[in-house]
């Protein structure tokens, strides 16, 4: 999978319209300033466009699938229509299926529960607990993290050659790291899945609000990912793909809308006749709005021209990664090397810093926010920092004290809402904490690095 490095025009390169853009936070140093989003790898915000196009449907919401009223029927279309939006976004089969879901999560725990008997499953240790953690009920084999796309086909490969006894197989990987934001040889892991007779599932979380996916393109049998990293609100996710295994599996939630048919059996009991369609796995009301909105976000992705919004992105990767060069105190995480093409996602360590105390900083005298910890992918982090599984450290809850030596890291992450000053601004903090250090004491509080309020550290 390439990075389209095609030259900017300014005139349509602009990062496009967001909620929160003009949103104001306070300093712990004085004074207030908008607040930088640098957090999109966990939450993008939601695209004015999306928000916009949830309010102009909002008066006329409806149940959907079941209502001869005017305005279920409009929602209904709605709906369905929504599901071919997504189908076209991701270049989806014409046999393919487009399932609505909670999250990227929700989509691969539901693909777990539709695996057939005795399917074995290959996943990198490189992947975020969502593709990671799902597969409790199947045989997994978990991969080394590759150094390289090319070792990362060759331990695939071997792996599928070696299984026993050779059955139905399924390969998870990510399209883009979620904590390295690199790039995964999509294509040709799919290629060498099917040479095996296995099948595979890309989590394009991290991808597909960055690049473009295609998976009659890819070849890949199923796509996931998540509405609130593509720019629509939280609670609607998307499983696309190969319709067999859905099909022939038992509803992943039981109850209306996956049935087809309900009759009491003379025994007393219940036959139920379940859909085949999508349906089989949407049971109970859904989503309308998060799906709308997942469907608007698609459209306007599509609208912006993804060649000119992965042109702009690549030259924000480019300035982060050569500022962050400046301060050599700085080391970036990477598995495939300094030349990998990559996604807005960057993670990264300070010499002499607690991470968590760096994003407090980072936070309170900047109004920069970002992430620290493992990211949800702890194998991998960990493989990155050379730490030994036992050490301390976990997501979201440092264990060590501002200034004390941790085993978590700093992720910076952006995308098409994205201004040039939050650029800007994050690369001048970064240098002048590692030269100047904090202005402001911090402390340790309910597993989090907060400013010790009143108490500055050195005269602003």
């Amino acid at each position: 999978m390439s990075v389209t490095t095609a030259a900017l025009d300014p005139s349509v390169c602009a990062p496009l319209p967001v909620l929160g853009q003009d949103v104001t936070v306070p300093l712990v140093t004085g004074g207030e300033v908008v607040y930088a989003a640098l957090d999109y790898a966990a939450s993008a915000p939601a695209l004015q466009r999306v928000w916009e196009d949830v309010a102009a449907y909002a008066p006329y919401y409806g149940s959907v699938h079941r209502g001869a009223g005017y305005l279920s029927q409009l929602s209904t279309d709605l709906f369905e229509n929504s599901r071919r939006t997504v189908a076209e976004f991701l270049g989806c089969r014409a046999e393919d299926q487009v399932v609505f879901t909670r999250s990227t999560t929700d989509s691969l725990n539901l693909l777990a529960a539709a695996l057939p008997a005795d399917c074995q499953v290959f996943v990198y240790e490189t992947e975020h607990h969502a593709s990671l953690l799902p597969w409790r009920d199947a045989r997994v084999t978990y991969l080394d993290a590759p150094r390289t796309p090319v070792q990362a086909v060759e331990t695939l490969e071997h792996a599928l050659a070696d299984r026993d006894p050779y059955g139905p197989a399924l390969v998870c990987v990510t399209g883009a790291s979620n904590v390295t934001g690199e790039l995964w040889p999509v294509k040709e892991l799919a290629a060498a899945a099917h040479a095996h007779g296995a099948r595979i599932v890309l989590d394009a979380a991290q991808l597909a609000p960055h690049h473009p996916v295609d998976i009659a393109e890819l070849d890949v049998d199923w796509v996931a990912f998540s509405g609130h990293k593509l720019y629509a609100p939280f609670g609607s996710g998307v499983l696309a793909g190969r319709a067999d295994w859905l099909r022939e599996a038992e509803p992943y939630l039981a109850g209306g809308g996956a049935s087809r048919k309900v009759s009491r059996r003379a025994d007393g009991g219940v036959d139920v006749d379940w859909h085949t369609t999508a349906a089989r796995h949407e049971a109970g009301s859904p989503n309308v709005i998060g799906v709308y909105s997942i469907a608007s976000a698609c459209k306007a992705l599509t609208e912006a021209g993804f060649d000119n919004l992965v042109a702009r992105e690549q030259e924000l990767v480019s300035r982060v990664r050569e500022g962050l060069a400046e301060v050599p105190e700085v080391q970036v995480l990477s598995l495939f090397g300094d030349d990998a093409p990559r996604v807005g996602v960057i993670s990264f360590v300070v010499r002499g810093w607690n991470s968590s105390h760096f994003a407090a900083a980072l936070s309170a005298e900047y109004g920069i926010g970002v992430r620290d910890g493992l990211f949800c992918a702890h194998p991998l982090v960990r493989t990155l920092l050379g730490s030994d599984p036992q050490d301390p450290g976990e997501c979201g809850a440092p264990e060590a004290e501002p200034g004390e030596r941790s085993l978590n890291a700093i992720r910076v992450s952006f995308g098409a809402g994205t201004p040039d000053e939050h650029i800007d601004r994050f690369l001048r903090a970064v240098s002048e904490l590692v030269r100047d250090g904090a202005r402001w004491n911090y402390r340790t509080e309910d597993g989090r690095c907060v400013p010790d309020r009143g108490e500055a550290a050195r005269t602003a």
